[in-house]
């Protein structure tokens, strides 16, 4: 959730993308793992089936909840130690005081449980080096060194297969402020002294073997920030895992491009379909761990459309409670898992088990995929009641809600299906409408984006334009408070007239409509001119030339400013396909970063 420099590359905190800052990119469609089945195998059938997955942080920065040495921090609380560099010795004299007498392991698999989620990883050693397990190698543990004296680990471990849910741990295999050889404190221990090997040797992988022996069968280790590892270190990892549980899947994190599935950065959805097994992981509110002051929480609607826009691109969305040092959930952490869990009950067909969607989204939401069916998950219900599929090449048999299962007229003319919906959403977070259908329901990926007035706006997002010329899409990491990272795909290095980005449009109304350009510019590239082509398809387009406006400079940590500016209002005389075409008006400097292309109606 933030990086610190390494020996060899930017050490890196959970939630912080890996690679952000290394120069090491992670790219959606890259293989991972030791081999091209990586991703895909039988071995994690169970956990591409499972959508939905709970993690838990939790330590003693739960119980200073976001204070520590009179100091409030806002941003990410598992940090606390690192943020202010509290000695490792005081850190540990003020974790003593760390007593959750209030938790119960079956209570939070029943909330787990009742909130629809698969399974379950929590920290069992974070970057304090602190153990959440009774571990025979380290004095620094919730049972040797706090007044607690029991192992929740153990306690989980049985509630969560007694429940069916899987189990799984983090742990931070080279980060560890508590050890003088461990990556990450520079304020307590030399940098240049440090001997990571001995404290993988005698801290980190004994246990792992512990985690590994003494809990039943595990689903996942989730390792996380490799640091400075060499991939013969973080194989050494991954094989130790694979030796002792060769059913357990192990994390991206271990480092080095291995893995048995994908995690993004924290924070992070992919722009588009990712093939194989991954994870989008997102925490409740704006911290990983406990904060008190931090009430910022995800409402249920958000949950939803969360996770149906994970899955509709074929991941896993893992959310993140940080429970408190008392060992309860925060009432609103309980109270908006379970209202979700209620939403499944009725929809987890259109989610579990799931692959993604053939048909890219459409300006009223995301689909999800199974064999024969095909599930609309409606975020915005047209104004006309009727609901458009384009690319669909299958044939369309019936289509119905699938919470109650009503069913909507459906028509289909040639690619196009339309269906009826109801003059109200049954549920305006998101209707999942099912659409069952005979044939073959092919992949599409050169399909004209709808345009309608029936909707407030449309989105053309960099990922879904074509790039020509120099044009590429980069992502861009920035964020609010510490730790809390945000990532916007956009355009950029258009610096000539060849440099070209352009969008099939297909305008469903005749009207007219807003063109806005959302954008980031910094001081190098205010005051560049680009021109906008837009116009019916083999006619020819109209130009809208325009001047880039400063919005501000761009800083992993700080927030990234984008500006909507209006750029022209366009008038569509009868319905049809349009092209779209953006570049600079000359050559010279980067014209700006372009997230996406709004249009909207004018009413």
């Amino acid at each position: 959730m933030f990086s610190l420099q390494g020996k060899k590359t930017a050490v890196l905190a959970c939630g912080l993308l890996f690679g952000s800052l290394t120069g090491i990119a992670q790219q959606p469609d890259q293989l991972w793992g030791k081999s091209a089945e990586a991703g895909t195998s039988e071995k994690t059938k169970w956990f591409r089936e499972a959508k939905f997955g709970l993690f838990l942080h939790w330590g003693p920065y739960a119980h200073f909840a976001g204070e520590i040495r009179g100091k409030r921090y806002y941003g990410i609380s598992e940090w606390i130690m690192n943020r202010d560099k509290t000695p490792a010795a005081e850190y540990a004299r003020l974790a003593a005081d760390f007593n959750p007498t209030e938790f119960n392991a079956e209570e939070w698999v029943d909330i787990a449980r009742a909130a629809g989620v698969k399974y379950i990883v929590l920290t069992a050693k974070h970057h304090d080096g602190f153990a959440m397990f009774d571990s025979k190698v380290s004095d620094f543990t919730i049972v040797k060194a706090t007044p607690y004296k029991k192992d929740p680990i153990k306690a989980l471990a049985a509630a969560c297969k007694k429940a069916g849910i899987k189990l799984g741990f983090y742990y931070s295999q080279f980060q560890d402020w508590h050890e003088p050889n461990g990556g990450g404190n520079g304020w307590d221990f030399d940098n240049k002294k440090k001997d990571y090997s001995a404290y993988y040797r005698g801290k980190s992988l004994p246990q792992i073997t512990e985690l590994l022996s003494n809990y039943g069968d595990l689903g996942i280790i989730w390792f996380d920030t490799p640091g400075n590892m060499s991939k013969e270190e973080s194989g050494a990892f991954l094989e130790k895992v694979h030796q002792l549980q060769p059913d357990c899947l192990v994390s991206s994190r271990v480092g080095n491009g291995l893995g048995d599935f994908k995690d993004f950065g924290d924070g992070e959805v992919p722009p588009g379909i990712v093939k194989g097994a991954w994870e989008a992981i997102f925490t409740h509110n704006d911290s990983w761990g406990y904060s008190a002051f931090d009430q910022n929480f995800k409402s249920p609607k958000e949950i939803i459309r969360l996770l149906a826009d994970v899955a509709s691109k074929g991941g896993n969305l893992m959310m993140n409670i940080g429970p408190m040092g008392n060992g309860k959930f925060p009432a609103q952490s309980e109270k908006y898992f379970r209202t979700t869990g209620e939403w499944l009950k009725q929809n987890g067909e259109g989610i579990y088990q799931t692959s993604y969607a053939p048909i890219p989204p459409q300006p009223w939401g995301v689909m999800t995929h199974k064999p024969g069916k095909l599930y609309l998950h409606v975020f915005d219900r047209p104004h006309n009641g009727k609901l458009l599929i384009p690319a669909f090449t299958a044939k369309a048999v019936k289509a119905y809600t699938l919470a109650g299962k009503k069913a909507l007229p459906v028509q289909q003319q040639g690619k196009d299906v339309w269906i009826s919906l109801p003059a109200v959403l049954p549920d305006e977070r998101n209707t999942v409408i099912t659409v069952e259908y005979n044939g073959a329901l092919e992949e599409q990926n050169a399909v004209p984006m709808v345009v309608s007035a029936q909707y407030e706006r449309t989105i053309l997002p960099a990922q879904s334009a074509v790039l020509n010329g120099n044009a590429q899409t980069k992502k861009m990491t920035h964020s609010y408070y510490f730790g809390d990272w945000k990532h916007a795909v956009c355009i950029g290095n258009l610096q000539d007239p060849a440099d070209v980005i352009s969008y099939r449009l297909r305008f469903t109304d005749p009207g007219d409509y807003k063109v806005y350009l959302n954008y980031t510019a910094d001081s190098t590239n205010a005051g560049r001119e680009g021109v906008l082509e837009l116009g019916p398809a083999a006619k020819e387009a109209k130009q809208y030339p325009f001047q880039v406006l400063f919005t501000g400079r761009h800083d992993t940590h700080k927030p990234l400013l984008f500006l909507d500016q209006a750029m022209a209002v366009i008038s569509v005389a009868t319905p049809g396909e349009w092209t779209l075409k953006l570049r600079p008006l000359k050559s010279g400097g980067e014209l700006f970063k372009l997230q996406q292309i709004v249009v909207e109606p004018v009413r």
